[in-house]
């Protein structure tokens, strides 16, 4: 049961750090912002780990970590060009309810990993309290207007490539961290660095700009920079306590938040749908945590 306290605890923080991410319409020179400031603010924690247990790694581990950033560079990259083209409650559902659903199936394949039915029937509460978050029935109609509609569907295959990504990291993270025994916390600070490297290009075609939008970004770019690793790093330890076809479902919790939460500051609408998809995210926990 501890595994899901720090699943909901994260839902929490990962629902805030997105709804931040979404006022700042940033791009991939955002994201290198808040890696930046992530570099900063984590590294008295990061660096002492580092030093500890960083010299037993091998190629392996090192690989993995290689991995993991660039995995997480194109999701974090993917996320921030849906929301400056379409709505939070589409990109975010669809996004986190594509991401446990294909992490789950990978771990089920790969990892030998299995569900009870009462297992299965939570992630179908999971997957169908995202679609209703989404949108239900009237997602691809919503809005009414040709243009609306267009930003829906936008907002439709961002969030589902974001997904894809996020049930890759999620496959990778999760064996680095269950079978290669890697710190959860150096697994994500480590990988920020592969992060900055790949993003810095995008910095340095115009630094100007980048200037320009580190002046307009940076307190967003400080707050995601400072709490997303929490959300993240307590997932990881979640998943070194139950399965991960249990906790990668489970952190869809977030989209209550996001319900109750995002979609009053954001000011969009459909909020009895939101609320209905919420109730069934917590009785699709409800299920994980019983399979």
């Amino acid at each position: 049961m501890s595994a899901f306290i720090l699943v909901v605890l994260a839902g929490l923080i990962h629902a805030s750090w997105n709804i931040a991410a979404k006022k700042a319409d940033g791009d991939a020179r955002f994201a290198f912002q808040s890696s930046a400031f992530l570099s900063l603010v984590w590294a008295p924690l990061g660096l002492w780990l580092a030093w500890r247990h960083v010299p037993g790694w091998g190629a392996r581990e090192w690989a993995f970590v290689a991995l993991s950033g660039l995995l997480h560079v194109l999701y974090y990259v993917v996320l921030l060009r849906g929301y400056r083209r379409s709505d939070l409650t589409v990109v975010y559902p669809l996004a986190r309810g594509t991401g446990p659903l294909l992490s789950s199936m990978a771990a089920v394949l790969l990892l030998g990993e299995r569900l009870s039915p009462v297992g299965v029937a939570g992630i179908a509460g999971v997957v169908l309290g995202v679609f209703l978050i989404a949108g239900g029935p009237r997602l691809a109609r919503r809005g009414g207007d040709a243009q609306q509609q267009a930003r829906v569907r936008k907002g439709i295959q961002y969030g589902v490539l974001t997904g894809l990504f996020i049930a890759c990291y999620t496959v990778v993270d999760g064996y680095a961290v269950k079978v290669l025994l890697m710190s959860p916390i150096l697994v994500d600070y480590m990988g920020n660095f592969v992060r900055m490297a790949l993003l810095a290009p995008a910095v340095l075609r115009d630094r100007a700009q980048a200037a320009r939008l580190w002046r307009l970004q940076w307190k967003h770019a400080l707050l995601v920079g400072a709490i997303s690793p929490i959300s993240y790093v307590l997932v990881l330890y979640a998943m070194q306590q139950a399965p991960l076809s249990h906790v990668a479902p489970a952190r869809e919790v977030s989209m209550l938040f996001a319900a109750l939460i995002g979609g009053h500051l954001l000011r969009e609408g459909d909020r009895l749908l939101r609320l209905a998809g919420a109730v069934f995210i917590a009785l699709g926990v409800a299920g994980l945590a019983l399979g």
